[in-house]
């Protein structure tokens, strides 16, 4: 049902009774389901993303931990990439630090530390999360998130600026973001606002999928959350997001 949705860009909504998940492990193995059935169109598994980093919106959602979704390899786009908004129910941005890992993190040897994780981490980079909400309804979103994870979080692919090999010079919780719609400023955030260190949300996956059976492979990019408000874009936008001692990467739309 998820995979016609998606086909038919039908508005996102609650699933019927006998199908939708009851709980995180219900939720979870119906989103790989549909990780497996997009699998041949979209590409194998290239890395993760991870959703509601910030207190605000666990507090909006009422579901107070993050969660997480699998990337597909042919939805990782280069900076600078035109979208066709026509392609979306209703695209939105999210502006994220990105990490690619230098070495496999094997679902054996969990729980990792922050420090083991620093440790995996080869680059760094600026990146932009897309996410199609297909025209949700968020008045009553909280009662649907395990709906939410199972349709993979809402990611409809990640863009990736410069990667940066000597992140280690930066302290990542400080690195201040901020985001440009058509050159005007918009918003802004910092490392600090995804879970307090955005190595934190990487630790999280980490261990999460870990628990799952599944190792995270070297090369595999980590999207760690959004550190400033989600953004909706319009044919003819361009949107920019820069990282003090990261760079800048962006997207055109049209």
């Amino acid at each position: 049902m998820l995979l016609d949705q998606h086909a038919s860009r039908s508005p996102f909504s609650r699933l019927p009774e006998e199908c939708a998940p009851r709980n995180d492990a219900e939720a979870y193995a119906t989103q790989e389901a549909l990780r497996r059935m997009r699998e041949t169109a979209l590409g194998e598994t290239a890395g993760y993303k991870v959703a509601l980093t910030s207190a605000v919106m666990q507090e909006m959602l009422q579901y107070f931990s993050p969660f997480a979704g699998p990337l597909h390899a042919n939805m990782i786009y280069p900076d600078g990439v035109n979208l066709d908004h026509s392609l979306y129910g209703r695209l939105c941005i999210e502006c994220e630090l990105a990490a690619v890992l230098g070495k496999t993190l094997l679902a054996r040897h969990a729980p990792y530390s922050r420090e083991q994780i620093a440790d995996a981490v080869e680059t760094i980079a600026p990146a932009l999360e897309l996410v199609d909400d297909r025209n949700a309804d968020y008045s009553d979103i909280s009662t649907l998130v395990l709906t939410l994870i199972a349709d993979n979080a809402w990611n409809a692919g990640v863009v990736l600026g410069p990667p940066v090999r000597d992140w280690q010079r930066l302290d990542l919780a400080s690195l201040h973001g901020r985001v440009s719609i058509n050159g005007e400023p918009v918003d802004e955030g910092y490392g600090r606002d995804v879970l307090g260190h955005p190595f934190e949300a990487l630790r999280w996956l980490v261990n999460t999928v870990a628990g799952q059976g599944k190792d995270v492979q070297k090369g595999m990019v980590v999207m760690t959350g959004t550190m400033i408000a989600t953004q909706f874009v319009k044919p003819g936008d361009q949107l920019s997001f820069t990282v003090d001692g990261l760079g800048t990467v962006g997207v055109s739309v049209r």
